[in-house]
């Protein structure tokens, strides 16, 4: 067995997430006090409670890095490890803590800044983000260029056949909308996110977020780490700020990155933090590879069965 630990990104947020993990295991429970610490404010509260700032991107994001990274040491704890791991966009910052080449303090603090940052450079209202299904990447292309009269919209996510995201200009998105349906697309269905990331319109916080990266230590990989940029491995870890200075601006290659895994050997993805969204796009990447998710007991308890132990 060869295993994935992959993590997810944001919308994957709930209320009360993470809260069962936080009551019933001291590991989990000493992840979230540490990221209150380092970020100065009760991010556990904000996780286990019912306030809409769970959707605002600044929180958003060390939310989902403080419970998937609080997933990951209960995985430690019990005895599973990943050969590899990956994330989607937010995720990639839980995938490199996974693989330590950033302190989970440093990170949590760097992915609230991330946030901050995504936020500032397009103001709300003024950006979209669509997925687009059952239609090919070539013609959402042509859709999107079409489209280019109305304001800058581009591919942002390639999630796995058949579910294309495309971001940019809220006007320039509604136009794309339109085409993709004139050319045969199944569905094109709006996403509730704040902003149009993986764009070029992300372009000012990708710059802020690289004066930030500079700042940072960042250790030697221990376990290899597949990056959206490419689709493939990171070769090595000075090679991480460029990385993720672009990764902010530029699509996600998720379908790509599992296909690499897949190549690797990899024959079971493990799904780290809320949500089991990954988890049904391997799935529809490849039937030949088992999928699991953990978010709480029963997700945990199922897991560990389906692992064997």
């Amino acid at each position: 067995m060869k295993i994935a630990f992959i993590f997810s990104g944001q919308g994957a947020q709930y209320n009360s997430m993470g809260k069962e993990l936080y009551d019933n295991f001291e590991v989990c429970k000493n992840a979230f006090d540490e990221a209150d610490d380092a970020l100065g404010f009760k991010i556990s509260e904000l996780c286990f409670g019912q306030s809409d700032d769970l959707n605002k991107t600044e929180f958003t994001q060390p939310a989902i890095l403080t419970m998937s990274c609080a997933v990951s040491r209960l995985m430690a704890q019990n005895g599973v490890k990943a050969d590899y791991a990956a994330g989607l966009s937010l995720g990639e910052y839980s995938a490199l803590v996974e693989s330590g080449v950033f302190d989970f303090n440093d990170a949590v603090c760097l992915v609230r800044k991330r946030g901050k940052f995504m936020t500032e450079a397009v103001p709300a209202g003024e950006g979209a983000m669509t997925a687009v299904l059952n239609l090919s990447a070539e013609l959402i292309e042509q859709a999107c260029k079409e489209a280019e009269e109305f304001g800058t919209v581009m591919i942002s996510n390639y999630n796995c056949p058949g579910q294309i995201a495309i971001a940019g200009n809220k006007a320039a998105v509604e136009k794309a909308e339109e085409l993709v349906m004139q050319k045969g697309a199944k569905r094109a269905v709006r996403l509730n996110v704040s902003g149009p990331f993986h764009t070029s319109l992300l372009e000012p916080a990708s710059q802020k977020l690289n004066a930030e990266l500079k700042n940072i230590k960042i250790n030697d990989l221990k376990i290899p780490v597949i990056t959206n940029l490419t689709g493939d491995l990171i070769k090595d870890k000075s090679d991480i700020v460029d990385i993720l200075t672009k990764q902010v601006m530029n699509p996600v290659k998720w379908e790509q990155s599992v296909k690499r895994l897949i190549e690797l050997g990899v024959d079971t993805f493990v799904e780290l933090g809320p949500g089991k969204t990954l988890s049904s796009f391997v799935k529809k990447i490849s039937r030949d590879v088992d999928t699991f998710n953990v978010e709480d007991i029963k997700t945990f308890e199922k897991t560990m069965k389906g692992l064997g132990l």
